[in-house]
């Protein structure tokens, strides 16, 4: 399997991991909440995680609260590379960016430079959230197709854009279910030199159509075939979280996509002061 790298984020950092829960900063705040794949001892004391400006407290199985220090605002602003990205702490424990996708972001920026003679390459970010990726993508240069099937996703990642200084036709929102969508660019015969896919266990579409990865992965992925440019550098990337499944699996789906190099590996990211990287998901790459 890859090793993916993690490149370092000046306004987001993992302090401390153990007993369930991960202690982070993101700009001048640190949060701490549940991970369970924090299976061993921290690091710190207990009096550095007490510190903490939001500690999230489960209330069942769909959600939480926050509890706050008297300084935590609702949200706020950070600089990620060239984007400005709000976070703000939500009841399903997101706080609006997954820092572990730096390493997919970086790796998209390096197919930019190697897509140099495509005046606009266009990429297609399906479950999209709230744009990191969308807005890197914009600022170097992609045509950017952004899709997701929540609307305060959608609304979150266009507010992202704005304040990162893009106009209103840098990338095409589209509210839409990923994989309705992805089928009627097939038809209209449309295609892409790269596809960001980031899809969850269950989802719901904005007219309610049913999410649910083991049924419907293999389908979007064959339109992502199809929708794919045979141009050399395109690619398609995948990630996930909390899906039972070895990158393997995912890294055997992408060979469908013919000829090109395959990896497969895990996300992750760095603890402060220590070797220890949190795992934080699956990720694989086909590259033309």
């Amino acid at each position: 399997m890859a090793n993916f790298n993690h490149p370092a984020l000046d306004t987001y950092q993992l302090l401390d991991s153990g007993n369930g829960e991960k202690l982070e900063r993101f700009g001048d705040y640190i949060l701490r909440r549940p991970d369970p794949q924090a299976l061993w001892r921290p690091a710190l004391e207990s009096k550095d995680w007490l510190q903490a400006d939001y500690k999230f407290v489960r209330e069942s199985d769909r959600g939480g609260k926050w509890a706050t220090s008297d300084r935590a605002p609702k949200s706020w602003n950070i600089k990620v590379n060239g984007a400005t990205l709000r976070i703000a702490p939500t009841p399903f424990k997101h706080v609006g960016l997954f820092p572990e996708q730096a390493s997919n972001w970086q790796w998209v920026a390096e197919k930019r430079t190697q897509l140099r003679e495509i005046k606009e390459p266009k990429l297609l970010n399906m479950f999209a959230y709230t744009g990191a990726a969308s807005i890197l993508a914009a600022q170097d240069g992609w045509q950017v197709t952004h899709v997701d099937a929540a609307r305060p996703s959608l609304d979150w990642a266009a507010q992202n854009a704005a304040q990162s200084g893009l106009s209103d036709h840098c990338i095409r929102w589209m509210f839409d279910d990923c994989l309705k969508f992805a089928q009627r660019e097939v038809r209209r015969g449309n295609k892409y030199h790269g596809i960001l896919l980031d899809p969850p266990h269950y989802g719901r579409g904005p007219k309610g159509e049913k999410w649910q990865f083991e049924e419907h992965i293999a389908p979007l992925l064959d339109a992502c075939r199809q929708l794919l440019s045979p141009t050399q550098n395109s690619f398609v990337v995948i990630s996930t979280y909390a899906i039972g499944y070895s990158p393997l699996a995912f890294e055997n789906m992408l060979r469908d996509f013919g000829d090109g190099k395959v990896e497969s590996g895990e996300l992750w990211l760095p603890q402060k002061d220590s070797e220890r990287r949190l795992p934080c998901g699956f990720c694989a790459r086909f590259s033309r």
